[in-house]
């Protein structure tokens, strides 16, 4: 038992019924004489039963300053020098207790018991000061800095997320599907406008292969190549930042003077000579294509994309590594603005042309719209730029050919899905190309939609995997798997639900008629076989890439699946045309899924495969239920906004449903993060 300190007594000194009474007798411990200072522990007697008797000190409970400081950093204070520390300094105020070191304030009793008083004694004459009887057996909380409190939340559990993380990614991501979202509609408005200013016809065809190049540079510098090599560049340049050092060079400056002059030379560079050699790129890419000079002219204004597309995504990863994500986040509404401006502006002169040049001032905005953020993170030079020791440039990335190749193999294959479309496309009637294209860009939506969670947490697994918390990656992972499992799939329910009603409301304007209405909602109805590989693809390509050196395992897994497209679509474009196409389309990219999934857990992160791979099934059978319910709903409503409308409401109610009623473990997940959310702001 506790010895009974002041205040187990009442104010007249008489003891409290029920209070533990003091220990007394030889095994009383000695008054201190009021000093409170770095007391050893008392060690209990034995009973009789042999067994110890309850401690007289509270289990260990270290406080902020303890619980902040890295491991290591407390070492053993000399016993006489922590009882002439001054009073008030808790870093100074420690004692032992069950082998380890403990702050005195987190000790109750502080102080030990009085000698117990004589029964003959009287009671005092005058009861003690408010102060003295005041209780000591648990001292009060000390005031903490915020700034330690947010530290203690983000180091919890050996560098697992804990909410300070949670919520900044919860509002990072909020951000950045809203400039998605807003992104995709611009797109949307882009598509709409070219459609209706120029139809599906050979035209639109020449404008569709000169903008391959775009596509491909976008895959490339902005999405995939340049974000999957240097954000983990960036990463490990700021993890050097973070240690410290000598002043010298800011390992980010030093990175980007290595980088950013010689990539864009290279760039331009390439630009240039895709715009001297426009005629023989065009009859490479569409060898069927009938209006060859349109599509060179447009392409000689798409080729400056690659100088554009280089840079912005330049500075789109490394403020993403950073984690700023409002600006990466809005190019892509720069971009469409740019586009439409021009588009509109120049139809009546430079007819299709003008949308070249549009996509040209877009690329030009994408770069503008950054650069302010980028510049106001860019260290500059003088003593407050520091560096680890011996740092180089060669020595903060492996930014060169070995680590290039690998992530530039893998996106030039999953680009080559798109190339080998439109090469196939290019024999079959006028319109096809243009119908593929309208189809594929509606489809797609609800992938990049999912994949915006893993934009947002791609920089924190990169750091986790610099850092070597394994652990805490394979969450993250895990995590994001299903999220964007939830969210394609789900959109996808819907797109095949409602197609024609989508691309009706869409592009039933103008040039672009009902025949192509019916046309390009039976191509986009195939193509959504496909957008759970496309976004598990873009999800589980960014963990392999989050390491030291890029493997070539995930560029093989897409070769793999570039040659299932290729030999599965040749075949069916002519049995059964676009269709064929897009079915193979969704083939390959799923057997590229399949692979990267399953080396994914045996060669990068230990996730639990056949468990996420569980998951997925059983939300796909929810989304296939999903998509019934909402196709035979929207079918009951003849307006195209009315039966999209009610296919809205019937395929998230079929989906939920049915993937808790299949026990989906994502869904209750799900929500209950979602009502944890709602009770913290409340």
């Amino acid at each position: 038992m506790t010895g009974a300190g002041p205040g187990d007594r009442r104010p007249d000194g008489t003891p409290v019924p029920g209070a533990p009474r003091p220990v007394t007798g030889p095994d009383a411990p000695a008054p201190r004489g009021g000093d409170d200072r770095a007391a050893p522990p008392v060690h209990p007697p034995a009973s009789a039963s042999g067994t110890a008797a309850a401690p007289r000190t509270a289990p260990a409970a270290p406080s902020s300053a303890a619980e902040d400081a890295p491991q290591g950093a407390r070492q053993d204070v000399p016993q006489d020098a922590r009882q002439h520390a001054p009073a008030g300094t808790g870093a100074d105020r420690r004692a032992h207790q069950g082998g380890r070191e403990v702050p005195l304030e987190a000790i109750a009793p502080v102080t030990p018991p009085p000698a117990a008083p004589s029964p003959t004694a009287p009671p005092p004459a005058t009861p003690q000061p408010a102060a003295a009887a005041a209780p000591t057996t648990a001292a009060a909380p000390k005031p903490r800095p915020a700034a330690a409190g947010r530290r203690r939340r983000a180091r919890r559990g050996g560098g697992e997320e804990v909410p300070l993380l949670g919520r900044f990614l919860a509002r990072a991501a909020a951000v950045t599907a809203a400039l998605t979202a807003a992104g995709s509609l611009c797109g949307l408005l882009r598509d709409q406008a070219i459609a209706q200013l120029f139809g599906a016809d050979a035209a639109t065809d020449a404008f569709l292969v000169a903008w391959t190049v775009p596509e491909l540079a976008s895959t490339l510098l902005i999405e995939d190549a340049m974000a999957l090599v240097l954000v983990p560049a960036f990463s490990v340049a700021l993890a050097r930042r973070a240690a410290g050092g000598a002043e010298g060079d800011d390992p980010v400056r030093t990175l980007v003077a290595a980088t950013l002059p010689r990539m864009a030379l290279w760039l331009a560079g390439a630009a240039g000579l895709l715009a001297l050699a426009a005629p023989q790129v065009v009859r490479v890419l569409a060898p069927g294509l009938a209006d060859v000079s349109t599509a060179a002219a447009c392409l000689r204004l798409t080729a400056l994309t690659v100088l554009f597309f280089g840079v912005a995504g330049y500075f789109s990863a490394a403020l993403r590594a950073h984690r700023h994500f409002v600006a990466p986040a809005a190019i892509y509404v720069a971009y469409n603005c740019g586009i439409i401006g021009v588009t509109v502006a120049g139809h009546g002169l430079w007819g299709v042309r003008a949308a070249a040049l549009g996509v040209a001032a877009g690329g030009a905005l994408m770069v503008l719209v950054q650069l302010p953020s980028f510049l106001r993170r860019l260290p500059g030079r003088g003593p407050r730029a520091v560096r680890a020791p011996r740092c180089r440039a060669g020595a903060l990335t492996a930014v060169g050919l070995g680590a290039l190749a690998p992530v530039v193999t893998f996106a030039v294959s999953r680009q080559a899905q798109v190339l080998f479309e439109r090469f196939v496309a290019s024999s079959l009637p006028a319109g096809a190309i243009s119908h593929l294209n309208y189809a594929q860009k509606v489809a797609q939506l609800p992938m990049v939609l999912s994949l915006m969670v893993c934009t947002v947490t791609f920089p924190v697994v990169a750091r986790a995997m610099a850092d070597g918390a394994a652990e805490v990656a394979r969450r993250r992972v895990e995590r994001d798997l299903a999220l964007a499992g939830i969210v394609v799939l789900l959109g996808a329910a819907y797109v095949v639900a409602c197609a024609p009603q989508i691309i009706g409301l869409l592009f039933q304007r103008g040039a672009f008629d009902a025949r192509d209405t019916a046309a390009t909602a039976a191509v986009m109805r195939v193509y959504t076989c496909g957008l759970l590989g496309h976004s598990m693809v873009g999800a589980l390509v960014r963990p392999f890439f989050s390491g030291g050196r890029p493997p070539w395992y995930p560029a093989a897994s897409m070769g793999v699946g570039l040659a299932v497209t290729a030999g599965a679509g040749v075949p069916a474009a002519g049995l059964w045309g676009v269709y064929g196409i897009a079915a193979a389309n969704a083939l390959g990219i799923t057997t590229t899924a399949a692979l990267l999934l399953r080396g994914l857990g045996a060669r990068v992160v230990a996730i639990d495969v056949p468990r996420v791979a569980g998951g997925l099934l059983r939300l796909l059978l929810a989304a296939g239920a999903a998509a019934a319910a909402g196709w035979a709903a929207a079918g009951l409503c003849a307006a195209p906004l009315a039966g999209a409308a009610l296919g809205g409401v019937v395929v998230p109610v079929a989906f939920v449903c049915v993937g808790l009623l299949v026990g989906a473990p994502e869904l209750p997940q799900l929500f209950t993060t979602v009502k944890r959310r709602i009770t913290h702001a409340r």
